[in-house]
């Protein structure tokens, strides 16, 4: 079966409930992630999370069908998460599929995000027939896409968003609606709002929780921070003290520089260069002149692996701050000595 990544915008396809293999592929990553976890959030009992990466199984084929046919430590159900590249998993996929034909018994549900991949490739084409399978293609998106996704996500959470603040929220997010879903779970969360007691969001309360802009000495944090510059970030957590900068605009900052690179990750590439890019894809992307050599150096520290770590620990450590304001600069001042840390090691 086959979707289109927009299909996901405001829900989940139907088509969804009937397939227990997904191959989700196309330039936008963020866009297939975000679907991929949606459809776990939706399974009555997704269990433990088993992450693989497609590199291994193209090494080992047969390692995705013993993981999706072996029990959890504790007897729980499970489900397979997959990031490839390109037609990294197409074999796995495959012996998989022919070994539950022979007999091989039941598997766990396998969801495989591919970066490089379309729905072109030789795995969307083993796939996209099957009627357990289903196939979409994410393309990046534009404002008014992700403006309408964030509107549903604040739908479910119990939030009223007018259109002008799901556009600043979207944009805020640069595009990304992982850390829009982010932005909205804090707007919810600061609002107190629930499905079964919704609230009214304004671009007030929005403007409480979010980050001003660069003119607040953001800037300099955020690049001792991500370019791993240990040398430089004491100095520069003294003066986040000592200018009483915002602990959640600070991190809502580094949020959007993390997104920034995670896109251009997925758009260039393992291999792939900023050189590649012509101008107008760096202005798509957010890639300003003023900025482009600390991106540069940020994104040569923070491939696709190490980002995939850094933006879920983001968003947790954001909610922290929200429920622990009193200690929020201490908070974050030893989370971001651990992240620039990370940054650090090559």
């Amino acid at each position: 079966m086959k979707a289109k990544g927009q299909d996901f915008a405001r829900g989940l396809p139907k088509s969804v409930t009937q397939a227990s293999i997904f191959f989700f592929c196309g330039p936008d990553e963020a866009g297939a992630s975000a679907a991929a976890n949606k459809i776990v959030e939706a399974m009555p009992d997704a269990g433990e999370r088993v992450e693989l990466s497609g590199s291994d199984l193209k090494r080992d084929p047969a390692m995705l069908g013993d993981e999706a046919r072996s029990s959890s430590l504790f007897g729980d159900s499970r489900h397979i998460f997959v990031r490839a590249n390109g037609d990294e998993a197409h074999d796995a996929l495959k012996a998989l599929i022919e070994t539950g034909e022979v007999g091989g018994g039941d598997a766990a549900p396998v969801l495989v995000v591919a970066t490089s991949a379309t729905d072109k490739s030789r795995t969307a084409k083993l796939l996209e027939k099957r009627p357990d399978a289903l196939v979409a293609m994410f393309y990046p998106p534009d404002l008014s896409s992700v403006a309408v996704s964030v509107r549903a996500m604040a739908d479910a959470a119990g939030l009223r968003l007018g259109g002008d603040l799901a556009e600043r929220i979207a944009r805020g997010a640069s595009l990304d609606v992982r850390l829009a879903q982010s932005e909205v779970d804090k707007l919810a969360l600061y609002l107190d709002a629930s499905s079964q007691s919704p609230k009214t969001a304004s671009i007030e309360d929005y403007a409480e929780i979010g980050a001003t802009n660069e003119e607040d000495g953001f800037g300099p944090v955020v690049g001792a921070v991500l370019g791993g510059e240990l040398g430089k970030l004491p100095a520069e957590l003294k003066r986040m003290r000592e200018l009483g900068l915002n602990p959640v605009g600070l991190l809502l900052a580094i949020e959007r520089r993390a997104a920034l690179l995670a896109q251009i990750a997925a758009r260039i590439g393992p291999r792939g260069s900023i050189d590649n890019l012509d101008r107008g894809e760096k202005a798509r992307l957010g890639i300003f002149w003023k900025e482009e050599r600390e991106v540069r150096g940020q994104l040569a520290r923070w491939n696709r692996v190490k980002l995939d770590r850094l933006i879920p620990r983001l968003v947790a450590l954001h909610q922290n701050l929200l429920s622990n304001s009193q200690t929020a600069e201490l908070l974050l001042a030893h989370d971001l000595t651990e992240i620039a840390r990370f940054a650090a090691k090559r």
